[in-house]
């Protein structure tokens, strides 16, 4: 394939946008070479400035559960233009997307829409801390919850020490009240709660971890932790923004039936627009300003444009009860595909999957967690990700994010993958 023009384009970006790009990863610092870029997209397909077609496995990194330029969701957005872009002031819209929502999340009342994935996670863990009047939470290392201050945090030297901040401009005064667990450790957790008694305000936990490749929850694992939290006063926060509304209508605590306090949303609850959203039960939620202390607000949170776009999307989902059976079906096939081939070609490998949320692992071990995802081998996945583009598929450009399967994938779609999998295996 011809890259002229996305180098071109990547050479000016770089002189006016740090690094030529606005969100690190699509730098393709992980995988070397010159980022790819988008000119359109339509179903499951993207088309690059230089005229490549690409079957896409990120979908927009999770939003494009019925595929790209969704006509119900293109079509509610252009005629929300019409009216205005933004007012600052409350509409119609919001009520009914957040009552749709609450009607197909379990253990929800209210929610309230802010304008990321990142926000949501900030405001709920300001909302946890608030309400139990505890200003410590835990994390587990590998799961992201957005790039917040309280989030960007590497662990100390051992489980019951205090994070330290991976980032500068990250202080020490905010890592201190951030405690690293490692996912699916379900004694590591008590040992940190028992180290920090009366302390902890909140777990945050992406409940199907995406962030360190795919990795679900071990058996006994959420439920562990919900039974800890509430032994010990802790809210349990389920940061949905990948799997929420694309596992299952109700997300994970519908998928597994375990009640979160709070939940975070983002990426498919706005169609693809910038969106996020944090829900709980009214006790909760009306510790929000104005009803409460715990202040938070927005401009542009609940914007029409969004929430259109969001209001189709879920009446899509709502209406279409098969569709994650579906998703789930073909994301087990590609997976069966890819074994198959690997496999021949005595690739040393791993494949995690969940509904419609896989990965690859070059290495033999278990991934259950952020260390065993790092023993993977990084250079054959950097063949496996260039091999790919040049077949025109398109993988995350990192080895430790998930593949987002759309419904717009043809079972052609993934035998051509499966195909371009087999050719590039053969390679290493």
């Amino acid at each position: 394939m011809i890259y002229k023009r996305s180098s071109q384009l990547f050479a000016e970006a770089e002189k006016v946008i740090p690094g030529g790009v606005n969100s690190p990863v699509r730098a393709f610092k992980a995988v070397g070479g010159t980022p790819i870029f988008v000119k359109s997209a339509k179903g499951a397909y993207l088309y690059d400035e230089d005229g490549n077609r690409l079957i896409d496995y990120i979908n927009s990194w999770g939003p494009m559960v019925l595929g790209h330029a969704y006509e119900p969701v293109v079509e509610a957005v252009i005629e929300k233009a019409k009216l205005g872009t933004s007012f600052g002031m409350p509409t119609e819209l919001e009520t009914q997307i957040a009552a749709l929502a609450v009607a197909m999340v379990p253990n929800i009342d209210k929610i309230r829409f802010v304008n990321s994935g990142t926000e949501a996670c900030m405001s709920a863990v300001r909302l946890a801390r608030g309400f139990t009047k505890r200003d410590k939470i835990i994390k587990f290392a590998g799961c992201y919850h957005g790039h917040s201050d309280s989030f960007l945090i590497q662990a100390g030297s051992g489980a019951m020490t205090f994070g330290s901040p991976n980032s500068p401009g990250v202080t020490a005064g905010t890592a201190k009240d951030t405690l690293l667990a490692t996912y699916n450790d379900l004694q590591n957790v008590k040992t940190v709660i028992g180290a920090n008694p009366n302390e902890i305000a909140a777990i945050i936990v992406e409940p199907v971890a995406g962030n360190m490749g795919c990795i679900p929850p071990v058996a006994g694992f959420l439920e562990g932790l919900r039974d800890l939290c509430t032994a010990n006063g802790i809210l349990l926060i389920f940061d949905e923004v990948m799997t929420g509304f694309r596992l299952a209508k109700g997300g994970v605590q519908e998928l597994f039936n375990i009640t979160a306090d709070i939940v975070c949303f983002g990426k498919v609850i706005g169609g693809g627009l910038p969106v996020g959203a944090f829900a709980a039960r009214e006790e909760i939620m009306n510790y929000l300003a104005p009803l409460g202390p715990v202040y938070q607000a927005g401009t542009l949170s609940g914007n029409p444009l969004a929430m259109a776009a969001g209001l189709a999307m879920l009446e899509s989902l709502n209406n279409d009860p098969a569709i994650f059976q579906r998703l789930a079906e073909k994301t087990a096939y590609l997976h069966e595909g890819i074994e198959k081939v690997l496999k021949a070609n005595n690739v040393i490998f791993t494949i995690n999957r969940i509904g419609s949320m896989i990965s690859v692992h070059f290495d033999e071990s278990p991934v259950v967690d952020l260390k065993s995802a790092g023993k993977g081998d990084n250079e054959t996945f950097k063949k496996f990700f260039h091999g790919l583009v040049k077949e025109g598929v398109y993988i995350a450009p990192s080895a430790y994010e998930t593949w987002f399967i759309t419904d717009a994938l043809t079972y052609e779609d993934l035998d051509f993958t499966i195909q371009a999998i087999d050719k590039v295996s053969k390679t290493f």
